[in-house]
């Protein structure tokens, strides 16, 4: 026979044209000496009936080529009219096995689309990369027992807040008004209200603020990092919302802005507040500062040596008046101290609604536009 295009182009009754057309057999003629019916040789040929084992074995006989020929025609073909679907079952398992596709689409990052390409092309845009086996290039030093190691779904985290941040305008940043700022934000700690005035002192001082839901599995409190050299950003999940943790995640974040810390590589936080021995240097200053901000730790250190290990909710209560400071925050100090998260719980009262009203926001049933 004749060399052909592949199976997968053409149906086989293509091939038994070209066969009939070479001996000069018309297809009345072939279906007397095949012994069928002159429509089922129009249809094979037009590629509306399959190939039957049975008529296989006829067409095998009559042409001297056997019926595996003719069964193996029959095949390929048909599974080259499926493989674009496999292709896009093989392109779409490809990119949800990488990327948090699922949660994306949940959150409007991406849009749900059944076109895979249409789908590919969303998510390596929001990743900056142009194929699935590209590097995605967002490095970061995680606050976790590994610090070189990193997962798609921070990753993906990051690159929202950034994102965001980007379309943000305010001024250059300061570093000089944002240490000033500070002791405005000291002010803010005894009424949890209050907290509603931070992104736009952080804005002063061109730090753009930005809270980000965690997606599932992430384990981020915040980071830090820096768009230019005059624009840092300061992203928040309030994972765990408590008026302690707020204070402590923003204070933590604000450190490393001051020193510079996610201008070459980005500082994103989990699991803060918990001193371990492999922890680097720039966190142990950052949670430092933290800890210091919510309670001054040299007070704290002398409450906790008088009271200890009589501590009741009226000292506590009494402590935080004479400090200006809502009770949950020393609460939350008290309780790493202790090592008992159930200590006077009922103190670390809720604050996400509240920095959600004014801060830029992307979760919690919002969908920042971009």
């Amino acid at each position: 026979m004749n060399t052909r295009v592949p199976a997968e182009v053409f149906p086989p009754g293509e091939f038994l044209k070209d066969e009939l057309d070479a001996r000069g057999w018309t297809q009345v003629e072939f279906a007397e000496i095949i012994e069928r019916d002159t429509r089922i040789i129009s249809e094979i040929i037009t590629g509306k009936r399959s190939i039957t084992p049975e008529t296989a074995i006829a067409l095998g006989e009559a042409l001297g080529t056997g019926p595996e020929f003719w069964l193996n025609l029959e095949s390929q073909y048909q599974l080259s009219k499926v493989r674009p679907k496999e292709n896009f079952i093989s392109r779409k398992a490809k990119l949800h096995d990488r990327f948090p596709v699922r949660e994306m689409v949940k959150r409007g990052w991406v849009d749900a689309s059944q076109n895979i390409d249409l789908l590919e092309n969303q998510v390596f845009k929001f990743f900056n990369i142009t194929s699935i086996n590209d590097s995605v290039q967002f490095s970061h030093a995680a606050k976790k027992t590994s610090y070189d190691s990193q997962t798609m779904l921070q990753h993906a985290w990051l690159f929202r807040v950034k994102s965001i941040a980007k379309t943000l305008l305010i001024e250059p940043y300061s570093e000089k008004k944002l240490k000033a700022v500070l002791e405005n934000l000291s002010s803010l700690l005894l009424s949890p209200e209050e907290i509603r005035h931070v992104p736009k002192l952080l804005a002063d001082c061109g730090v753009r603020f930005i809270i980000v839901e965690a997606l599932p599995g992430s384990k981020i409190d915040g980071a830090c990092f820096w768009l230019d050299k005059d624009s840092p950003v300061i992203g928040m999940t309030t994972k765990k919302d408590t008026i302690d943790n707020f204070w402590f995640v923003l204070r933590h974040e604000i450190e490393h802005v001051l020193l510079k810390h996610g201008q070459d590589k980005e500082c994103l936080d989990e699991d803060l507040g918990l001193e371990t021995e492999d922890i680097p240097p720039e966190e142990k200053l950052a949670n430092r500062a933290g800890a210091q901000f919510c309670v001054p730790q040299d007070q704290l250190a002398n409450f906790y040596d008088r009271v200890n290990p009589f501590f009741s909710d009226q000292k506590v209560t009494l402590f935080a008046k004479k400090l200006n400071l809502h009770p949950g925050l020393v609460v939350g100090q008290l309780q790493r101290r202790l090592n008992n998260y159930a200590f006077l719980k009922k103190y670390q009262v809720k604050v996400r609604h509240i920095i959600t009203s004014s801060a830029v926001t992307d979760g919690f049933g919002q969908i920042y536009p971009l």
